[in-house]
């Protein structure tokens, strides 16, 4: 039998020659994807692998580098060189240390309460130390091995004025802080008006204040106060104010409207706050331990055990120790024939012969000597003669000069409206607008 012979069709044939090359086509470039993928991929880990290692690099370094700032205080009766070696430096790293600041700032002039930055890297190595000088100023020694930099820098405070007010209801330290306000405002206001009012006995219910008064930030948060500019007190009928100017000298000097000086020769009491008077001064009292009638020829006060006492005005120790019934005691000899006295303290801070500025703290409170509990006795003499302190009529206040009286008057015209413009209110933060650290209200400083 003949085999039966079939021929494919022409387009038949071409058809899977194409379906072949198309199969062929997609394997070389699945293939050339694949190849392409795993290379992008080598190479990716490969990366990876060396920015880890270089990541890790920098870790280390950034470590090393890193500064951990500590902030302390420094204790009383402590030397910057003490606190250094409590802190753990050695001795003759303190001695270079000491060399290298001494041309910008004396350390032997520390003051206990400030504040000493140490900032060391992560891994303890000293880097650099900061003292506070002053609100104003800090000190900086910075390691630069082997040696010590010094540098005394402006801290970089951003500086706005604000006008605060308010109402005293129990005590103005209450009523300053129910405007959001810190303590340090009340103090530097309460200093402004000392030689004319007596805050631990004079203030009422109904006082009211008002205050012009730079503010400083940093970091974007209130880092304490600067100068006040103006400020207004109202008790019981009677107004006090104070304006910002400058003395003779050209020294920041508070005068009121009328250009005397605020400032006067002595301080309204021996306390700045909360000490009330338990014994006024007279020349028939009973005395609580002799059980007889006696003259008390000064002023008590219940101030508490350790309340710090300061001098009324400028003026020499002339006495400083134990003094019988008198306890533990302080004389401080003033100008015009004044003497002053400081009886019952529990530590003096001041010895015979030294040199001391109003409102410096001479003293603590106590109860040494004929006394039942914790109080002051504070006593002024004029020529020899004990006088009653709280009827003294005080030497007078000095001026604005005549020179300066016209710069005086435009100052007094811009500040006196701002004061007058504000409105005690018992919640409130800050009024009015805050003006710039470049307003022509700073010629007192």
């Amino acid at each position: 039998m003949i085999p039966k012979i079939t021929f494919e069709r022409p387009h038949l044939m071409s058809w899977r020659k194409r379906l072949i090359i198309i199969a062929a086509a997609v394997i070389a470039i699945e293939s050339s994807a694949l190849a392409y993928v795993i290379h992008r991929r080598y190479v990716a880990e490969n990366s990876l692998a060396r920015q880890e290692v270089l990541a890790a690099k920098d870790a280390k370094i950034i470590a090393a580098r890193r500064e951990v700032p500590v902030v302390k205080k420094l204790p009383p009766r402590t030397t910057f060189s003490d606190f250094l070696s409590d802190y753990g430096l050695e001795a003759a790293t303190i001695q270079k240390m000491v060399q290298a600041t001494r041309p910008v700032y004396n350390l032997a002039k520390v003051r206990a309460g400030n504040q000493v930055t140490l900032v060391t890297s992560a891994k303890g190595g000293l880097k650099e130390i900061g003292y506070e000088i002053d609100p104003e100023h800090m000190l900086w020694i910075k390691n630069q091995s082997p040696s010590f930099g010094a540098s005394v820098r402006k801290i970089p405070f951003v500086t706005k004025v604000a006008e605060v007010s308010g109402t005293v209801h129990s005590s103005l330290f209450n009523a300053v802080e129910d405007q959001g306000e810190q303590d340090q405002l009340t103090l530097n206001f309460a200093d402004i008006f000392a030689w004319d009012f007596d805050f631990n006995t004079d203030t009422q219910n109904g006082d009211q204040f008002k205050v012009i008064v730079q503010k400083k930030y940093l970091n974007g948060k209130l880092a304490g106060y600067g100068k006040i500019l103006a400020a207004e007190y109202d008790s019981g009928g009677q107004h006090y104010q104070a304006l910002l100017f400058r003395d003779p000298s050209g020294e920041p000097a508070y005068y009121g409207p009328d250009g005397k000086a605020v400032k006067k020769a002595f301080l309204r009491s021996p306390l700045r706050f909360a000490a009330p008077i338990t014994s006024p001064f007279s020349y028939h009292r009973f005395h609580p331990i002799l059980k007889r009638y006696l003259p008390h020829l000064g002023i008590d006060y219940g101030a508490p055990m350790g309340s710090k006492v300061q001098t009324v005005g400028d003026g020499t120790v002339i006495f400083a120790g134990w003094d019988g019934g008198g306890g533990r005691e302080v004389k401080i000899r003033h100008a015009m024939g004044y003497e002053t006295f400081y009886l019952h303290l529990s530590h003096i801070l001041v010895h015979r012969g030294q040199h001391v500025h109003q409102g410096q703290v001479i003293a603590l409170s106590g109860r040494s000597g004929l006394a039942t509990g914790p109080h002051l006795d504070f006593r002024i003499e004029l020529h020899g003669k004990f006088r009653n302190f709280l009827a003294l009529k005080l030497p007078p206040a000095r001026a604005v000069s005549r020179k300066d009286w016209p710069q005086f008057v435009k100052l007094r015209n811009q500040l006196l409206p701002e004061l007058a413009s504000l409105h005690p209110h018992k919640q409130g933060m800050e009024q009015a607008s805050l003006h710039s650290p470049g307003s022509p209200r700073k010629a007192g400083q």
